[in-house]
């Protein structure tokens, strides 16, 4: 929020510079970014000066230049060349002098000296324009000379004011301080507590009285309290609304706001001003009266011009015959808004409900200044002051305008503050340190926080309503803490150390800061993605079929409108990106959940989260070139066994037993052939790999193949809990290797080779591996050639020759019997 530096010492007087009141706020929570100088001209007009033109010739060389001698205060005039038509001598003019910098638009030009057609110049005699004081470019800026001295700084002719803007960054529970006279309250209680004297922040003097009597125009608010716990207003009459004054129009330029009329920038200073949303309606636009309603299902043109669709959940301002003319608490209506034919106004400044606001703002996709603050919980105890100082300020702005009748107010529960019983013995101890009570007590009335009663080391305390975030002890605590200063609290050097055991997800962590070194040692880079995506990815899929997304109510975007099934849109998308700036090598990996709703069926009303899950996901992208532009090897492309044996690493890394994974080939559509799948041997899939579909790269612009594993984090993390590390002497005895070539039909895996010969021998085969891979001429049709290395070993004691045999021709048979397997 953008806070300016002399409108905030209007409310609290203090001579700290900018970056005293930033250092300031920092302290006690709220976070100054950055310090900006606005000036009310851009540049300041700095090195500009008042002139007096004593000649003016013509040009020797040119039909429309003239050269002029300029007194600008210094012991000689300075010459300047001048294309302008109405330089003359006996003017005075605005002069820039040589090394002043005029703006000109988003850049800048430095005034030096120089030759035009042959003849020096040693300076420049200014527009309108060229120097921002106003739009006239037919000619230089000329004034009477009896009324300016030569050397006079133009800065202080036209009066160049500036401020300093400070943005300050408000977190979502310090509603109170979205204003200045909220940072100026919490700034008097800093300096209170600083300077040991009280320091108060002071509001304005109101000048408007509403009349006794009821307010001439009927209102009435037709919603429970909850919705709308107070209503206020009154009409203005007699307004001539037309361009605001100068210190308010730059006022709000400074704090990024667009003057637009007298009515409007005053509704939009109060805002700013005291944190209190207001509106204005155009009497002669609302009818015979006003109703605060829900809406019903209908199209409403916002003061933005964009159109929005109402719901029977929004609240509004309608007009009697049910016209909405404003949605309360986020924007005004195009047709109820104040104009130059104004002529007489009902002025509201009401209280909403946070949440009402907050869904309703996100159905119409709008994020208001009024909207920001409803959001986050208003005081009803803050209307009357914003209403009155509002229409102050319209009746001092617009002479010959009144206010009729008297002010509307429907309040039907009015708010208490909040009452809270501080113990100083549990303050002390939650912050460490014993505060004297004298502080605690200056501090509590600095923050408008009364002590109602003291027992002992009990004290009752109320609370103001606009802290919405102060209703606990332990919140209280945290006041007193941020103005008495988080710096002065000392440190015990006591070292408060937890020796509980690791848990579950203690483990599962580590196991992650595991895989991920590994995963960044081989050469792969970690994303992270958002976990929104579109509904679109997932149309036609039945992997991630779209009636299981989980989709959101108050989508951000269309882009962003579900929540993701599967990784694998994210990392094509960052494959996507990094293509188009000339990388040519991609390998990802991704940590992440995904989520999946259940069918209609089997949800349950028993609770909100009923009927949807969540899954823990590691996701592997490996694409392009494995190694290019190398002068010791060949230019290769990635490939899917590189994919392959990175899962294969993961589950070695977690100790997790190849021996016990039963592999298999899946159908997927989101991959362009069979899917290669790690399974347990109960059914639960840990993983699935495969190259993705050439129709999903596509949408990407990517033109090159791309390998994708999804792997379930969740079942593989229960196994590696099941792993326990033993330790065991070096086996003494050799490993014997035997070799067997096999001719066996052209669809057998070696990974059904392999399971097969463990289930043979279970004891004593240690590892089988692939050596050779022969199809083609030679063999019988369907078939292909595999030679396998069968590696035994006896812990107890060396193999025999017979007892190797033995076992050899066990795993000969299985193969045979399974597979129709021959030796060739």
């Amino acid at each position: 929020m953008n806070i300016s530096y002399d409108l905030l010492r209007s409310y609290v007087a203090t001579d700290l510079s900018p970056e005293g009141v930033a250092e300031a706020l920092t302290s006690i929570g709220l976070e100054t970014g950055g310090i900006e100088e606005v000036e009310s001209i851009p540049g300041g007009l700095k090195g500009l000066v008042l002139g007096k033109v004593l000649t003016c010739v013509e040009h020797e060389n040119s039909d429309h230049l003239h050269v002029t001698t300029v007194d600008v205060g210094d012991e000689e005039p300075l010459q300047i060349v001048c294309g302008a038509p109405n330089v003359a001598a006996g003017k005075g003019v605005v002069v820039a002098t040589i090394g002043t910098v005029l703006p000109a638009g988003e850049e800048s030009f430095t005034i030096k000296k120089g030759k035009i057609r042959g003849v020096e110049s040693y300076g420049m005699l200014c527009s309108e324009v060229e120097i921002g004081v106003g739009t006239d470019n037919s000619g230089i800026i000329l004034l009477e000379t009896d009324s300016i001295t030569p050397g006079t700084p133009a800065a202080s002719h036209y009066g160049v004011s500036s401020d300093y803007i400070l943005e300050v960054d408000i977190t979502p529970n310090r509603v109170d301080a979205t204003s200045h006279y909220g940072v100026a309250r919490d700034l008097a209680a800093y300096l209170t507590q600083q300077t040991g004297s009280v320091v108060s922040a002071q509001l304005p003097e109101l000048s408007a009285s509403p009349k006794a009597g009821s307010c001439p125009l009927p209102v009435s608010v037709q919603v429970p309290s909850t919705l709308c716990p107070r209503f206020q207003g009154l009409v203005i009459r007699g307004l001539k609304v037309g361009e605001s004054p100068k210190w308010l129009r730059q006022t709000l330029e400074r704090i990024g706001l667009k003057p637009i009329n007298v009515v409007v920038d005053v509704t939009n200073f109060v805002l700013h001003e005291y944190g209190q949303p207001l509106h204005a309606y155009d009497l002669s636009k609302v009818g015979a009266g006003l109703r605060v309603k829900l809406a019903e299902e209908q199209k409403m043109t916002l003061l933005d011009k964009s159109e929005g669709q109402l719901s029977g959940q929004d609240l509004v301002i309608a007009s009697t015959d049910g016209t909405p003319l404003c949605v309360a608490g986020v924007m005004g209506g195009l047709d109820s808004g104040t104009t130059e034919q104004t002529t007489e106004i009902f002025l509201e400044a009401a209280n909403f409900n946070a949440s009402s606001v907050r869904k309703t703002a996100r159905r119409l996709g709008l994020n208001t200044d009024s909207s920001f603050r409803f959001e986050r919980g208003l005081d009803p105890e803050r209307t009357t002051w914003a209403l009155l100082r509002a229409a102050s300020l319209i009746l001092e702005l617009c002479p010959g305008s009144s206010i009729d009748g008297g002010l509307f107010d429907h309040y039907p529960e009015p708010s208490e503050p909040y009452a809270v019983t501080l113990d100083l013995g549990y303050m002390h101890r939650l912050i460490g340190q014993e505060i004297p009570e004298s502080d605690v007590a200056r501090i509590l009335a600095s923050l408008e926080i009364e002590v109602t009663e003291r027992q002992g080391k009990l004290w009752s305390l109320r609370v103001p309503r606009y802290r919405v975030d102060v209703t606990r002890p332990s919140d209280v605590v945290e006041e007193i803490l941020r103005i008495y200063g988080y710096n002065r609290i000392e440190l015990s050097g006591y070292i408060h150390a937890n020796l509980s055991p690791k848990g579950a997800v203690d483990r599962s962590y580590s196991r992650k800061l595991l895989l991920s070194e590994q995963l960044t040692g081989a050469g792969f880079n970690e994303l992270l993605n958002n976990s929104l995506s579109s509904e679109a990815y997932y149309e036609g899929l039945t992997s991630y079929p779209a009636e299981r997304l989980v989709r959101l109510v108050n989508p951000l975007s269309g882009e962003l409108n579900v929540m993701r099934q599967t990784l694998l849109f994210g990392g094509l998308a960052a494959i996507s990106r990094n293509l188009r700036r000339q990388q040519r090598s991609f390998y990802y990996y991704e940590w992440g959940n995904c989520y999946e709703a259940a069918p209609e069926q089997t949800k349950s009303d028993a609770t909100t989260l009923a009927g949807y899950r969540e899954r823990q996901t590691l996701g592997l992208w490996v694409a392009g070139e494995r190694v290019t532009g190398s002068w010791a090897h060949p230019d290769e492309a990635a490939s899917p066994f590189e994919l392959k044996a990175q899962v294969e690493h993961i589950f070695e890394r977690l100790g997790i037993a190849l021996s016990g994974i039963k592999t298999s080939f899946v159908e997927r559509d989101i991959f362009a052939g069979p899917g290669y799948a790690y399974s347990t041997y109960e059914g639960k899939e840990l993983v699935v790999l495969g190259q993705v579909h050439p129709r999903l790269v596509a949408a990407w612009d990517i033109e090159l193949p791309v390998y994708f594993a999804s792997v379930d984090w969740e079942q593989i993390n229960r196994l590696a809990e099941r792993v326990k590390l033993e330790a065991k002497e070096l086996a003494k005895y050799p490993i014997v290797k035997r070799d067997l070539s096999l001719l066996i039909d052209s669809k057998t895996t070696f990974a059904e080779l392999e399971q097969a010969a463990r289930r043979a021998e279970k004891k004593l085969l240690r590892s089988v591996s692939l050596f050779d891979v022969y199809e083609g001429k030679n063999l019988p049709a369907g078939k292909k050639s595999y030679a396998l290395s069968f590696y035994l070993q006896d812990t107890e004691r060396t193999m025999s020759d017979k007892q190797i045999d033995a076992i050899m021709s066990k795993i000969r048979k299985s193969l045979e019997d399974g597979f129709g397997a021959e030796l060739r």
